[in-house]
């Protein structure tokens, strides 16, 4: 066997079929085996590459042993001259494994070779060549001056910006998105150190492999597209830690002395640091909106509290100063939880959520109003004016912000891309059904010909004229068939477009159409699946306040709803447990099954099958009442559950 190919997965089905659909067609003419260790996910990759992809040897992990461990796992029963360790976010090209073997065919010394990396914007992704981590790499990196200073040999050493993207370079480390690696050069130096969990077993092993005496080589004639951050978020804190422990190992491992202590020093510096940026992006991203309304808010109260003063009561000084410091400020708090838990701060900025908010508000500000003293009550009139306020400014804001984005002020619809489809007659058929019954709305300019075929009836024109079709229609989302077009031709297209368009591609016979805006993003995939309400934010944020209120309402209740219990201490235990959030008081019915496709819930209390009257229930009315309770959740399905499992909510 020439190639052993091994892709570890986790919870990445579409993905990985496309890239074991790349694979396979690489494969062709060559002697290669293909193994797929799958890490325990739920979302049916172990069933789809079992139907969809016989001639893979798979391996079906019972739990999550991390990425060394299961490369290992396949490399032990490899038989290959080459071992490919491959990301299932990939896409590789036709040729890309027949030049890699001719490459390292050719060079004995050479014990492992990467590629030329691209995105799913067509963007050169740097960690295609990088060089070995030192306290001096670590902290340029962590600080910034890496990025600002790209090309320098002594600033950008980690990611080797001095070296041409577009030629062949001997490197320090490979990229374990794609690691080609000498099967005997293994045997000599060991496998992957799986003290590493995930990340860093890559600088690990290269780094073993230079001190053997071999070299790395970056191999620009061929590329790939790496949908960077599909199983992992980069951005996220798990990242930050789960990264630099990993680079704290690797240090530990290899470095003695002053040496090791001044970077692992480092290391602990840049979590600490990452973790604080990493902390302070979400919290703009999530709060910079809620502080926007707070700040507009505040400052319309203000001119309405001196209007009304002047012009109804005629003193200026009429309201106390705790108005403001008192008053304005709990308002301004209970209009926005309210508008908070109605949905408003959700990604689609629904209008129709922010007033059901801003008055469910006022309704409780009315309410509270009557148990302020004296002192503290107001003009009932500026709570009504401040509300209609709030929600004229708040929707002021998002109309501006909307139409800066979309040049249009229809709020909640985003500006319909101009959609164009590079494939046959047929597959370009298929695509345009995908993208209806996936519910996504284009502007579907035309289909190109895949091949040097004119029919004005069937295409716009062909390929070769692709870059001209963009500036005319003014394209911004390209949908490439890989039934019809090479990875190759596609990847040309990406890089030479321009990252201003989307680009997906289609895999043949898929249900799935895959892309990537960025490196730093999860991939947008549009699918033909079910959309259950129950991993929507606005419900998952209402089954929680639900359980805190229903918590609440049983201890205020206390001890009256304790007759009606069975198990009385572990009722208690139960509200405690769900107050702190370890457990819903209702959840799925597991016992053997698994969460399948299905939206991950906390555990249950009580669960899709407490109260119904039945000797016993089978495994496919379990599945089916928790699909239908995760697809169509709403919080009376909750309450309707404990009314009629009211006795066993001491389970």
């Amino acid at each position: 066997m020439k190639l052993s190919v091994i892709i570890v997965n986790y919870n990445v089905k579409y993905f990985l079929e496309q890239a074991l659909l790349a694979v396979r067609k690489a494969s062709q003419n060559l002697a290669v085996e293909v193994f797929v260790v799958d890490n325990n996910s739920v979302d049916e990759s172990v069933a789809m590459v079992r139907n969809k992809f016989p001639e893979v040897k798979l391996i079906a992990n019972k739990h999550n042993p991390g990425f060394s461990i299961a490369n290992n796992q396949a490399i032990r029963v490899s038989t290959g001259e080459y071992v490919l360790l491959l990301n299932p976010d990939t896409v590789v090209e036709e040729d890309t494994f027949s030049k890699c073997l001719q490459f390292m065919d050719q060079r004995p010394h050479a014990g492992g070779l990467g590629v030329k990396m691209i995105d799913g914007s067509g963007n050169f992704l740097p960690e295609s060549k990088r060089g070995f981590p030192s306290p001096a790499v670590a902290f340029y990196k962590t600080f910034g001056l890496s990025k600002i200073f790209p090309r320098s040999k002594t600033f950008n050493h980690y990611h080797l910006g001095y070296l041409d993207q577009n030629e062949n370079h001997e490197v320090e480390v490979l990229a374990g998105a794609f690691m080609l690696l000498r099967k005997s050069v293994l045997d000599e130096i060991g496998l992957l150190d799986e003290a590493f969990f995930m990340y860093g077993e890559d600088i690990d092993l290269s780094y073993r492999i230079v001190q053997a005496g071999y070299k790395n080589y970056y191999l620009a004639d061929t590329q790939i597209i790496h949908y960077k951050g599909e199983s992992t978020k980069k951005g996220s804190l798990n990242y930050v830690k789960t990264f630099y422990n990993a680079m704290i190992i690797f240090a530990q491992k290899h470095f003695k002395g002053e040496q090791a202590s001044s970077f692992i020093l480092m290391l602990r510096a840049a979590i600490y640091f990452r973790a604080l940026l990493s902390l302070l992006k979400s919290f703009v991203q999530k709060s910079a909106l809620i502080v926007l309304d707070a700040f507009l808010i505040f400052v319309g109260m203000y001119f309405l509290k001196d209007y009304w003063a002047t012009h109804y009561f005629n003193d200026p000084n009429y309201y106390e100063p705790s108005f403001l410091y008192f008053n304005v400020p709990l308002y301004i708090s209970i209009w926005l939880t309210a508008a908070f838990f109605s949905g408003a701060y959700d990604e689609d900025r629904s209008i129709r959520r922010l007033v059901r908010g801003f008055f469910i508000g006022t309704v409780f500000i009315a309410a509270v109003y009557g148990f302020l003293d004296m002192e503290y009550r107001t003009s009932r009139v500026l709570i009504i004016l401040g509300a209609i306020w709030a929600t004229v400014a708040a929707i002021g804001v998002r109309l501006l912000w909307h139409f800066y984005l979309y040049r249009n002020f229809n709020l909640g619809r985003q500006q319909l891309k101009n959609l164009v489809i590079v494939g046959a007659k047929e597959e370009s058929k298929r695509v345009l059904q995908l993208l209806h019954q996936a519910q996504v709305q284009t502007n579907f300019i035309g289909t190109v010909s895949p091949a040097d075929i004119d029919d004005d009836d069937i295409y716009l024109n062909n390929i070769n004229q692709l870059a001209e079709l963009v500036h005319i229609y003014k394209i911004n989302e390209i949908i490439f068939c890989s039934k019809d077009i090479s990875a190759q031709a596609i990847m040309y297209w990406m890089t030479n477009l321009g990252n201003s368009i989307a680009y997906k591609i289609v895999p043949t016979e898929s249900l799935s159409i895959i892309g990537s805006s960025s490196k730093n993003a999860a991939g947008e995939l549009y699918t033909i699946e079910i959309r259950f309400q129950i991993a929507e934010k606005i419900h998952r944020r209402n089954k929680r306040l639900f359980d805190i209120v229903i918590a609440l309402l049983f201890l205020l209740s206390f001890p009256l709803v304790f007759l009606f219990v069975e198990k009385k201490w572990s009722f208690f235990k139960n509200i405690l447990a769900t107050l702190l959030g370890r457990k819903s008081w209702v959840g799925y019915c597991l016992d053997d099954l698994k969460y399948g496709d299905l939206p991950v819930i906390k555990t249950g209390v009580l669960n899709t099958t407490s109260g119904l009257k039945l000797q016993s229930i089978n495994q496919q009315t379990k599945q089916r009442l928790n699909f239908l309770y995760a697809k169509d959740y709403a919080t009376t399905k909750d309450l309707d559950i404990i009314w009629n499992a009211w006795g066993n909510l001491g389970n």
